[in-house]
């Protein structure tokens, strides 16, 4: 008996840290876009504490939903889901500061409040990476198929807004959005907000992507996807990007019009890739 249970605590030990090497890649994967991104070298000094604390904790629920549908591993309650949301918090901090260290964009020249802004910011889209690795990489055994979840409606919609954050953390930053946003007219805005809808739809619900069976279940047919998810989803990718915007404060001193005009802009590759992480992350679910 005592052989048994320790060669099963090997196994779990041995699970764990396989799942941690997964999580550690996934977010490294994850974070090099915005660690490459100058724009984000120098937020972490410049943005307000209070914000970047906010923005820490806004995504917590997000990374606790998460694993509970495709986590580390295969988790019995609320608590152990907690807990994984805050062991990818961990390992997205520690690549984070791994590879702004290799980068030399943080060292003894820098004030420690630089160098924990610096790191703490780029910790949020890590993270998410350290979640989605394990479901996406991890399909190996059937331990990790056990882990992943059948995931309902709400489920559908923590897809939809986990896959507008990365995407919309990765490009928000950005000075390109403040241009494309100060061409256009009010025109090109409302073509841009409708293009947006219409990509979402055709990538959930017109072209035979992994994943879409599963919407096609119960009879959902084209207007119940549009509704529930395309117009639904559209609308968790604005408030994603408003949220973002406003966090970062990029529309701190901007008018009301030219702040819808960021967040439509900033909206497009939001919806997508709401779209794209609701069919790839749900659809292995």
């Amino acid at each position: 008996m005592t052989t048994v249970t320790q060669q099963r605590r090997r196994e779990i030990e041995r699970g764990f840290i396989v799942s941690l090497g997964r999580a550690a890649g996934g977010s490294i994967v994850f974070v090099l876009p915005v660690l490459m991104t100058m724009e984000m070298w120098t937020l972490g000094a410049s943005m307000d504490r209070w914000r970047l604390a906010l923005l820490l904790a806004a995504v917590v629920p997000l990374l606790v939903g998460l694993s509970h549908y495709i986590g580390f591993e295969e988790t019995e309650t609320v608590v152990d889901d907690i807990r994984d949301a805050f062991v990818a918090i961990l390992v997205g901090f520690v690549t984070s500061t791994f590879i702004l260290t290799l980068f030399g964009l943080i060292g003894p020249t820098r004030s420690l409040d630089e160098i924990l802004g610096a790191i703490v910011i780029q910790t949020a889209p890590a993270s998410f990476g350290a979640v989605i690795a394990q479901g996406q990489l991890g399909q190996s055994d059937e331990g990790d198929k056990r882990r992943n979840r059948e995931a309902d409606y709400f489920g559908d919609l923590l897809f939809l807004a986990s896959g507008a954050v990365f995407l919309s953390f990765n490009i928000a930053p950005t000075e390109e959005v403040d241009l494309i946003s100060a061409s256009m007219t009010p025109y090109h805005t409302v073509a841009l907000a409708l293009l947006s809808i219409a990509s979402m739809h055709v990538i959930v619900y017109g072209v035979e992507f992994s994943g879409q069976n599963a919407l096609m279940r119960d009879g959902r047919g084209f207007w119940s996807v549009f509704l529930r998810y395309s117009l639904v989803g559209y609308a968790i990718a604005l408030l994603v990007c408003a949220a973002m915007l406003w966090l970062l404060g990029r529309i701190d001193d901007l008018g009301p019009e030219a702040a819808l005009r960021l967040i439509v802009v900033l909206g497009f590759p939001a919806a997508i890739g709401a779209a794209f992480a609701r069919l790839i992350v749900g659809g292995q679910s």
